[in-house]
């Protein structure tokens, strides 16, 4: 188990969400036990979804019927396997398999999972799940603002997904209709909580892959040696919430940037070197070079390119661990459709 590594959770329909098969029997019975923990988790910012063989149009009646639909994100609602249905799902949201849950109430759906995604917990719908949905894996060690309004952000991002894909200009006239306004703020007290909550969810935009505990994130915070910055970012939709996390050790002759991050919701808007570029310029106020560590995981080759792409060439190699250096000669400025604010 790791704490709070299940982000989504995936759910069947019939005899799972509900007693009974919905075509056959009609009326079918809502199992209050699972209403109840579809809504206790959703307060811990843990997301939900379906993946169901099932009538679309009848199944979403249903749960609207029942007071859920509102919960699930991009539900699957098909004939298709349900590991297809999960694969979806997982790229809908922009999560790794290995943050999903799937709960069914059928030995071989759970099985099929298991086989074609391995990385997929799976769970007996007729189990215990008040017990098993307690563990750590679904239990998050902070439960922040942000978490508590995590499906709402989600829901508003899947709004602009669909004003965007009818939006008939082009990608940057469309992120210009957004009013984007991104915040760079030194980390505060209050800050941390989601700080820790960012370098234990981020996987895909993290340089390093390292976790901060909040405890350790609060002594860089006051460390006059170091930097711990996060940004936000709004738009005329609403809030993404603190969206990215930056260390940076200065010195001289070189500025350390040990850890920077920022979260896959933003990755289409265009905002993934803004952070990068406010750093390389306070490095270059100082009169110092900035180098920037990273390591390969895997998962995280998006960050390597962002570096590629704001200047910086490799200078140390040991396995995975690498380090970037940048004479900060250029530095891009932020696109045009995007207000930056820093304190």
């Amino acid at each position: 188990m790791k704490l709070g590594r299940i982000k989504c959770v995936v759910w069947d329909l019939d005899n799972t969400v509900w007693e009974g098969i919905l075509l056959e029997d009609g009326d079918v019975k809502l199992r209050d036990e699972v209403a109840e923990e579809i809504r206790r988790l959703d307060e811990l910012g843990v997301l939900h979804s379906v993946a169901s063989r099932n009538d679309h149009d009848a199944a979403m009646a249903k749960l609207r019927e029942f007071g859920l639909a509102e919960y699930f994100l991009y539900p699957q609602i098909n004939w298709n396997a349900k590991s297809g249905s999960i694969e979806q799902i997982a790229k809908s949201i922009n999560i790794g398999l290995d943050a999903i849950a799937f709960v069914d109430d059928q030995p071989f759906e759970r099985e099929e999972v298991a086989h074609v995604l391995p990385a997929v917990l799976t769970v007996d719908a007729l189990g215990d799940l008040p017990a098993i949905l307690a563990q750590e894996d679904f239990r998050p060690k902070f439960v922040t603002d942000e978490s508590r309004i995590r499906r709402e952000m989600y829901q508003a991002a899947a709004q602009r997904d669909v004003i965007e894909q009818e939006y008939s200009g082009t990608s940057e006239e469309f992120l210009a209709t957004l009013d984007m306004r991104f915040t760079i703020t030194r980390a505060q007290e209050a800050d941390l909580q989601r700080a820790e909550e960012l370098t234990v969810r981020t996987n895909q935009l993290n340089s390093t892959g390292r976790t901060y505990s909040y405890e350790e994130l609060d002594a860089l915070r006051t460390s006059p040696d170091h930097l711990l910055l996060v940004a936000s970012l709004t738009d005329r939709y609403g809030s993404y919430g603190k969206i990215g996390l930056a260390l940076v050790e200065r010195g001289q002759p070189a500025w350390h940037l040990r850890m920077m991050l920022m979260s896959c919701r933003v990755m289409s808007r265009g905002v993934g070197t803004v952070l990068l570029n406010h750093i390389m310029g306070l490095a270059k106020a100082d009169g110092a070079k900035l180098r920037a560590e990273f390591v390969e995981t895997g998962r995280n080759r998006m960050m390597y390119v962002t570096y590629a792409f704001a200047g910086f060439a490799e200078v140390e190699r040991d396995g995975s661990h690498l380090v970037f250096e940048s004479d900060l000669a250029q530095i891009q400025p932020p696109p045009a459709y995007l207000v930056v604010e820093t304190d």
